[in-house]
């Protein structure tokens, strides 16, 4: 069975930008997801979207869960598996890990888009936005964040 909830229309008369700097400090995922709300309620968001985009090749954005730490550092170790250091790339001009931080960021992605409904996004329970930093040393990430939708009046 499924079931449609009710329709809820917005005008969207909003568009508002700001980059999110993220210091990483090695391979990890850094959740960004309360950054994120706080720009949403800086802006006074009520309904529309929120797209969050890297500015990087060597990293990625991914919609993770955020109770469990195990879950991070699994993902760590399947990446690293679909994409290991020292497997003859021809691109190490950048160090032995570039290459695989590529490919992982091409597997993952560098945006992603949530729902904002009544200011808040509407992401799972168990939902968190990360950073997923794929290079060995530490490095400074740019996020863009764009909402697009309607705002409380001001």
């Amino acid at each position: 069975m499924r079931r449609l909830s009710a329709v809820h229309i917005a005008h969207a008369d909003t568009v508002a930008t700001a980059t999110l700097s993220v210091e990483t400090s090695g391979e990890e995922f850094v959740e960004i997801t309360r950054d994120v709300a706080r720009f949403l309620e800086q802006i006074a968001a009520c309904d529309g979207a929120v797209l969050v985009y890297l500015r990087h090749t060597s990293a990625s954005l991914v919609i993770q869960e955020n109770a469990d730490p195990d879950v991070r550092t699994d993902l760590i170790t399947g990446l690293k598996r679909l994409a290991p250091a020292r497997a003859g790339w021809v691109h190490e001009v950048e160090g032995s890990d570039d290459m695989p931080a590529h490919i992982k960021s091409m597997l993952n992605g560098v945006a992603v888009q949530v729902p904002v409904a009544a200011g808040a996004m509407a992401l799972g329970t168990w939902q968190g936005i990360f950073v997923a930093e794929h290079r060995s040393a530490p490095h400074r990430r740019e996020v863009v964040l764009q909402f697009v939708g309607s705002c409380a009046a001001a």
